[in-house]
This record gives structure tokens, sequence and C-alpha cells, in this order.
């Protein structure tokens, strides 16, 4: 297995948007660097850069200055290495859900077996459903089969914006649990963006807060406890919530 330097370094990553009348910078001097089968959480108010954020590492917006460095190389566009997870699932409501799983790796011409398709699909709990539509399934449901094709691709870095935030509290925690435990089983790093606190502590071993004011770091806060699935029940898990908590009061 190949090794890397930097898995992944963001260098002072500024994001700017131009309209007529104003330019609004959106990220500021935003630097940090990942290893490889890391996890990382980004919170911080509305508007303060985090989808972004992440779409710049996913090589779908060119930043304004700085640079991203993946796997040695920087990034200057979409790599098959690096999939995506939208909050709006992305999934084609005319496809069934065998056909949308597949179909990231068909578009990048990536082959695959039947076997490594069934048993993603085992560890999402998704058999079964592979003729059913979009409208057919529960939200938890689409959600598995957005993670699926992303999975499918065997990427190295699995980048979520905030994939869970439309589904219940218990579903939420079931899917929580089962993205830790393909993590713990594969290997990839991620990166998650959410607005929820105890879905930071519980999935990001470093939890990123950013700032609206500054649009920039405000702190990154190291998760030591995390990664078990019995970690909500820890007392350390309650210490990081009402640390995490304090930060982001604290936050502009």
């Amino acid at each position: 297995m190949a090794t890397y330097h930097k898995f992944l370094q963001v260098e002072g990553l500024n994001k700017s948007f131009s309209s007529e009348n104003e330019t609004k910078t959106v990220l500021e001097e935003v630097s940090f660097e990942m290893t490889f089968r890391d996890s990382l959480a980004i919170v911080g108010p509305s508007g303060c850069g985090k989808t972004t954020a992440i779409l710049a590492i996913a090589g779908l917006l060119k930043p304004t200055k700085g640079t991203i460095c993946f796997q040695d190389r920087i990034v200057t566009g979409p790599n098959r290495d690096i999939a995506l997870v939208l909050q709006e699932y992305g999934l084609f409501p005319w496809k069934t859900v065998k056909a949308n799983i597949m179909l990231g790796a068909k578009l990048q011409k990536i082959n695959f077996s039947g076997r490594w398709l069934e048993t993603i699909k085992n560890e999402l709990d998704i058999n079964g459903l592979d003729n059913l539509y979009p409208a057919q399934l529960s939200g938890g449901q689409r959600q598995r089969v957005a993670l699926a094709r992303a999975l499918l691709l065997n990427p190295r870095l699995l980048l979520l914006d905030e994939p869970f935030a439309a589904i219940d509290t218990v579903t939420r925690e079931r899917l929580q649990n089962q993205l830790l435990l393909v993590f713990q089983q594969r290997h990839f790093s991620y990166i998650i963006v959410t607005h929820s606190i105890e879905e930071a502590v519980f999935l990001g071993k470093r939890i990123i807060v950013l700032s609206n004011g500054t649009p920039s770091i405000n702190t990154i806060l190291d998760n030591p406890g995390m990664g078990e699935i019995g970690y909500r029940n820890k007392p350390e898990f309650f210490d990081q919530t009402r640390k995490l908590r304090a930060i982001l009061e604290e936050t502009p």
C-alpha cells in the first residue's frame, strides 16, 4: 500500500465569491492536516464556510488562494480517490436502488465485483432493496444508499456534508454507528461537516470549529476518546460535548 508524506494538507485556504457589488470572503487562511485512516469533524455557525471547505477539498471549487494537497499532489479538480456524500442524498428518482449505487463507479469506469457490491450492502443493511426506487425508501435508507454509492468507489477520503441532518435522532445514531463500523473495517479517512455537537464528538478524532466573524479556524479540539460505539455513554463524551458547546457559544 502506498504511503504519503502528507495524506491531506490544507494550507492557507481562502475562498471568496464576487458579485457586481461586493466580494464576500467565506474562508480565510484555513490550514490543517490529516493522516491516513483519520477522521475530522467540522462545525461552526451557519455561513461560516463548512460546505465550501469540503467542496474545495473535493476539487469542485477552486480556492481563491492557498493549496490543497492530497496524497502528495495538488488538488486541481475531482479525484477518483475522494468521494462526496451530500445531505440531499443525490439519488436519481427514476433509477432503482441498485442502479443508484452503481452509478458513480460506472461513470468513473471503476471496475468492481458483485461480491464487493454485496459486501457494502450488507455492511449498510440495505440488502433486498435493489429493485425499489428512492421514493419508496425512508430517509435513513436513502442515506445508506448514498453512502453505499460512495463506498463502492473504494475511496481513500470520504467527505460528508451534513449527511444525517434530515433524519430522526434514533436513525441518525444508527447511521453514525454504521459509519464508524465501516471506518474501522476499511482503509480510508473521512471529514464530516455537521451542526450537531454530539455527532461531531462521536465521529471526529479532531474537531475543527470555524468562525463566522473572521471566516477562519477558531479552534481545533482533540477528541482522543472517539472510536468506540459505546463512547456516547462515557463521561469523557459528555465532557467533550460540554467543552465543544462552550467553544461554539463563544465563537462569533
